[in-house]
């Protein structure tokens, strides 16, 4: 059976001026899932948001929101409806009544308003503070008015521009949770951007990252995570060594780079040839530290290095170790009761296999 799709983007360019903001964009929101646009400052996500909101009209391709082409259509009309960073509460009016406004402006009658606002304050979590003011919530509960406001009114799609980033980090810690949890209650389709790779990987069903105003990869959190089709996908989603080197040898099943004081087994990527440049990606997790002296042949790569720096992080430590040649790679350490953290100025082996590395030609 062919999934539902509530939003679909089609060759869509906006420019302002000579700035191509977004460049060619289609992708599909599956109904009732929570899909992040993932992506740095600057790379036309929020563009892309405001141009599924109708607050911009797209030079070059199309936009559906359940099925039905919104190019032209006001913001008003859409079925859609939009989160804020700032979240604009009416502070002298109660949670009930800045949730119900929507309603009000629509003629809801009074009985119906009452019902959908009562339903909505308990979906998120706010049962019983319908009576108080904004500035007498926390910021995360601020943080559910603003999104319960949105939802009274039935829409299709919320959308959600960055709504945690003015949250302290625990507190955003929570919401991405609730956030989640909230989603797969309601079933309304969310749309989420953010530049926060955490919030990203976390709560979404499907993650689109851009970069520079292009669309590189759609997947889902684990897809873009271990399989990455793009370099800066690999480098910006999640932590990544990147150890570049030239292509020296093409073996079958691998090849050789010369990485300039050492020699490593990297993966076969069809663009290799004898000469060219690339970049080969490890997560820090697939390395591990040996002894300077180990007898192992496994894992296949192993280059000699200095502990420069160990930072705890509770059950885990990152080990920061300058290769020789002097570039610095990071080693996910796990702890156990019986072994000791490596210690700044400790001689060790980096030691990886090449199966677990990602290849893309270094441009």
């Amino acid at each position: 059976m062919a999934q539902e799709i509530d939003v679909e983007l089609v060759h869509v360019t906006k420019r302002f001026g000579d700035l191509t903001a977004v460049n060619d964009i289609s992708f599909q929101v599956p109904r009732g899932s929570f899909f992040s646009i993932l992506g740095p400052s600057g790379c036309g996500k929020t563009t892309t948001l405001k141009t599924i909101a109708g607050f911009e009209e797209p030079d070059e391709g199309d936009v559906y929101i359940g099925g039905e082409r919104m190019n032209n259509v006001p913001p008003n009309h859409r079925p859609v409806n939009m989160v804020f960073q700032q979240l604009a509460l009416f502070p002298l009016m109660t949670v009930f009544d800045n949730v119900a406004f929507g309603l009000k402006m629509a003629r809801v009658p009074k009985s119906e308003r009452k019902e959908r606002v009562e339903r909505v304050l308990e979906q998120v979590g706010l049962k019983g503070l319908g009576d108080r003011k904004p500035g007498q919530l926390s910021g995360g509960q601020q943080q559910r008015v603003a999104i319960a406001r949105c939802l009274v009114l039935n829409p299709t799609v919320l959308l959600l521009d960055e709504p945690l980033g003015a949250l302290d980090l625990k507190l955003r810690e929570q919401m991405k949770i609730q956030l989640k949890q909230l989603q797969h209650q309601v079933g309304t389709t969310f749309i989420y951007i953010t530049h926060d790779q955490s919030e990203a990987l976390v709560m979404s069903d499907r993650v689109a990252v851009m970069n520079a105003g292009r669309l590189l990869q759609v997947g889902a959190p684990d897809e873009l995570y271990t399989n990455p089709q793009d370099p800066f996908v690999a480098a910006f989603v999640g932590e990544n060594n990147d150890i570049q080197g030239t292509v020296t040898g093409l073996h079958g099943d691998h090849v050789t780079l010369d990485v300039g004081p050492f020699q490593i087994a990297a993966p076969v990527h069809p663009q290799m040839t004898v000469g060219s440049r690339f970049h080969n990606f490890i997560r820090p997790e697939k390395m591990v530290l040996l002894p300077p002296d180990t007898g192992r042949t496994e894992p296949t790569n192993q280059v000699p290095g200095l502990i420069q720096d160990v930072i705890f992080d509770g059950a885990v430590a990152r080990a920061i170790v300058e290769l020789t040649g002097g570039q610095q790679v990071m080693v996910l350490v796990t702890r156990t009761s019986d072994a000791p953290l490596p210690v700044r100025g400790e001689a060790v082996r980096v030691a990886w296999e090449p199966r677990d590395a990602h290849c893309f030609p270094l441009e």
